[in-house]
């Protein structure tokens, strides 16, 4: 099967067992950005994306928190995250804080999946992005209880996850630990994920 990444510094990273779609094996999630801002356009654009995810009973409980640099809700959310993360989303055009409604809006009862179904509203959300040539890259290395308090979540909505987007920048400008990691990571074999019968059964 033909290669599917494209070259990062002449290195061959990823080729799928199976053929699929390209875009799956060229998402990825590097770290290096240029600090330069986005627009409210392609903001919109990711959001758009979000929005058209499936979910349970068609409930959409997912809920996309976010502050573009250079504004006055920045620091709130920078603020929010690990120290180490900090050293890299310092550059990032945008933060998020992802979210979900944890009941069905018909009937108020409790929505099991409703973290999942916000998985799926980040996927498209993420590789919407991808596709415009911006860096996104999902982490869970911040404070989840700051940020309900910081943020004003409120009660029936569950913090999920944080995520930074940018325009791609020089990995040289990441801390020297970051820049041996800023390359493609591979993925587990399609028979330790996918059992049929059950649990850790093949074929």
């Amino acid at each position: 099967m033909p290669r599917v990444l494209i070259d990062i510094q002449g290195k061959d990273f990823r080729r799928p067992d199976h053929e699929i779609q390209p875009f799956f094996v060229n998402r990825w999630s590097p770290r290096a950005m240029t600090g330069e801002e986005i627009t409210r356009e392609e903001l919109l654009r990711m959001f758009e994306a979000a929005r058209w995810a499936m979910s349970a009973f068609n409930n959409q409980p997912w809920r996309f928190l976010y502050a573009l640099r250079n504004t006055p809700h920045w620091e709130t959310f920078y603020n929010l995250l690990t120290p180490g993360n900090q050293s890299w989303c310092r550059s990032a055009a945008a933060l998020f804080v992802i979210i979900s409604k944890t009941t069905f809006d018909h009937n108020n009862k409790p929505a099991r999946t409703h973290s999942y179904d916000a998985g799926a509203a980040w996927f498209s959300f993420a590789l919407q992005g991808v596709s415009m040539g911006l860096v996104v890259h999902g982490m869970q290395g911040f404070n989840y209880d700051r940020a309900r308090e910081d943020l004003g979540v409120p009660e029936g909505y569950q913090v999920e996850a944080m995520a930074a987007v940018g325009r791609p920048g020089d990995p040289d400008d990441l801390p020297l630990a970051l820049q041996e990691r800023e390359v493609p990571s591979q993925r587990k074999k399609v028979d330790e994920i996918a059992f049929e019968g059950g649990f850790g059964r093949i074929g």
